[in-house]
């Protein structure tokens, strides 16, 4: 995830119902997605551009099943950092940007400094990757971590109307 500011452009109704349509399926073509915006597809694509370019829309992925890989086990780690110096909290970010089991990190306030999403193989793989990356990496003080049992909603993005409003 890339850290590019939104360019402030005002959304128009079609915009919103571009950046609704694509959310819900990225791999719409620009035909359909011009039919359901109400505009022909030369335009469309246009607009599409447009939101690419000023940081609405980041990227295109698909959705991978993680059991099907392998990936059995899912854990939310609490992390506290010995120190909150921004110069501290970006080397963290950094280091744990070049972990690939960790899905998402996100910082927050309070007394947890980081949550971050873990996948593994299995328990004893996360306590691995506990044990010999987390737990010695520079500046943690400690990690708390819970595991997922399921998931029964995971969606991703933020609700788009067509009307501007969630």
């Amino acid at each position: 995830m890339g850290k590019n500011p939104v360019q402030k452009v005002k959304l128009d109704q079609i915009d919103r119902r571009i950046l609704h349509d694509l959310q819900a399926d990225g791999r719409m073509t620009n035909v359909e997605l011009a039919r359901r915006a109400g505009i022909s597809a030369p335009p469309c694509l246009r607009r599409v551009r447009a939101l690419e370019a000023t940081g609405y829309i980041r990227g295109y992925h698909a959705e991978l099943e993680p059991k099907a890989l392998g990936f059995n086990v899912s854990v939310f780690a609490q992390v506290g950092l010995n120190s909150q110096a921004e110069l501290d909290l970006e080397a963290f970010e950094q280091l744990v940007a070049r972990w690939p089991e960790v899905r998402e990190c996100h910082m927050l306030a309070g007394e947890t400094d980081f949550l971050l999403k873990v996948v593994a193989r299995d328990w004893d793989a996360y306590q691995t990757f506990l044990t010999t990356k987390l737990t010695p990496a520079p500046n943690v003080g400690h990690v708390k971590s819970a595991l997922s049992i399921r998931t029964s909603k995971q969606i991703p993005g933020v609700p788009v109307t067509d009307t501007g409003k969630p």
